[in-house]
Formats: C-alpha cells, structure tokens, sequence
C-alpha cells in the first residue's frame, strides 16, 4: 500500500473534456486522485449548484473509474474575495464558502484549498484586512460543522506569500479546521524576494501542513513554467514537508492548447513521483512502496 497520493490539478486537462472524461486521463496517466476547480468563472462556481442527480452520477463516476476526486482548489474568492470593500461582493464571498464545504460533504471531499487573499482586483487595506479576518472566522465555522478542512495557499502577492505570513492568519483564527496547503513555487519565488529560504519557511508551519501543491516557477514568473526548467528544489522540500509529516501532493500545472499534453501528464507524472521517492528522507527511513 502506497504510503503517499499523488494528485492532479484539473487545470492540467483541456477544459473541453467533462469531468469524468478528466478522471479517466487523471487515471490513466498513473495519479492517484484529482483535484477539482471551482475558480472564478461562472462555469467553475455553476457545478456548487449541482442538483442531487449529478452530485451520484458523480460520485457513481469516480467509483466505476477507480480514482477519487480528493480536494477542491477554490479560487472563485479571487473575484469575489472575503475583505472586499462591496457588501455584496463580501456576501457573494460567504455564499461561495457555504456552497463550497456543502459540495464537498456531498461527494464525501475532506480538503478544500482557499486563496490568500483578503483582495485580489481591489486594493488593500486596513478595512479590506478587517473583513476578511472576520469573514474568515466565519468560513472556517462553516467548515467545522462538516468536519472539513479549509487549507490556506501561499500566494504571488505580499498579503501572504509565505508560510510565516500565512501562520499569523492560522493562530490568529486557532481552529484545526484553518491549516496551510502550500505552493511550491510561490514559495520559491517569495524566497528570493525577501532572501529567505523555502525550507525554513516551511517549518514555521510545522503541524500545520495539510497538502502541498507541487509546481514549478522561474523569478517572477509564477505559472506554466515546465517542470525541470525553473528553480524549485522539489526534494529538499518535500524531504522536509515528508518528515512534517504530509502525504498529499497535487501536481499544479496547466494545459496551455498543446497537443502533446496527454505526453505531459504522464512525463509529469514521472517528474514528480521520481523526486518524491529519490528524497533522502524517504530512501533513508521511510522508503516508499
């Protein structure tokens, strides 16, 4: 038995294909789950609204393939952000939230990945700042009550972009139902911004790290940098999120109209499935199946 899972970032697929049609590629490119995306468009934010018919077709689906649908990305906050300034857009924000844990307790998901960000199209503020500390205490009670877990990611923007950063938000709302689901990349790029290190980041986070979003990035670019071509150091963080004791790993990369991009899932399949078992920490003590 696999002592780890691997996932895959739906986003990775053409957006042609349905969800099912992404589960069966998801599986036969050799991931163990898939995560599914509810951003920002209306298209993503319809599927919280799935009648009962679709949530068991579904879930019949996932069965019948062999492979779970295991954590939700939820970026649709980036349009409609909790600290927003508009009282309908903050309330927009909170009905996203509710939606958001009631799909994943219907088809039984456990992790729902939230952005960090108290506003994404508007500026900060103080009073940005205030609504979302308030608005987040909310979330995670909705989260609660489910039993499911809210993981914060490290974003490409100063509010929280470092796992530091992010642990004030965690301590501040002190549930076990706020953890941190860290970006590799973005935790790379940060690093150089404020010439930190991404290891050391990471263990302010100790006991916190729920899953881990394993993409790659180059300076200052944050998205579809091929894997190998940039400069995140893929097995020193995961010897140390490996010993934090984490054991979900999404691949974050995106289908950019290539042809060849069933190639890529199965080549970054291999990318990341060698780094995590060729790190020191699982060859040495904990070697996996």
């Amino acid at each position: 038995m696999s002592k780890y899972l691997l996932g895959l970032y739906e986003k990775s697929m053409p957006n042609s294909l349905t969800i099912v049609e992404k589960l069966q590629v998801a599986k036969e490119a050799g991931y163990d789950y898939l995560e599914i995306s509810i951003d920002e468009t209306d298209e993503k934010l319809a599927r919280l609204d799935w009648s009962p018919e679709e949530i068991r077709a579904l879930k019949q689906a996932q069965e019948e393939i062999g492979i779970p649908i295991k954590s939700i990305c939820l970026s649709g906050h980036r349009k409609y952000p909790l600290g927003s300034l508009n009282p309908e857009v903050r309330q927009r924000s909170l009905e996203i939230m509710e939606k958001a844990v009631a799909f994943a307790t219907r088809l039984g998901i456990r992790v729902i990945q939230i952005a960090g960000y108290d506003v994404y199209y508007e500026e900060s503020c103080q009073q940005t700042k205030e609504y979302f500390a308030d608005n987040l205490a909310l979330a995670v009670e909705m989260a609660a009550k489910e039993g499911v877990v809210l993981g914060f990611e490290t974003m490409e923007t100063p509010f929280m972009d470092t796992v530091e950063k992010t642990m004030v938000w965690v301590n501040k709302i002190n549930s076990p139902y706020l953890q941190i689901y860290p970006d590799t990349g973005n935790l790379a790029n940060s690093a150089l911004l404020y010439d930190g290190d991404v290891v050391k980041d990471l263990q302010l986070g100790t006991g916190h790290l729920i899953a881990v979003h394993l993409k790659e990035t180059t300076p200052g670019i944050y998205r579809e940098v091929p894997y190998g071509t940039g400069h995140v150091d893929f097995i020193r963080i995961i010897e140390e999120v490996w010993a934090q004791g984490v054991r979900m790993f999404v691949g974050e990369f995106w289908y950019v109209g290539n042809e060849d991009w069933r190639e890529v899932l199965r080549g970054n399949h291999t990318f990341i499935r060698e780094r995590i078992e060729n790190s020191s920490v699982n060859k040495n003590h904990n070697k996996i199946p």
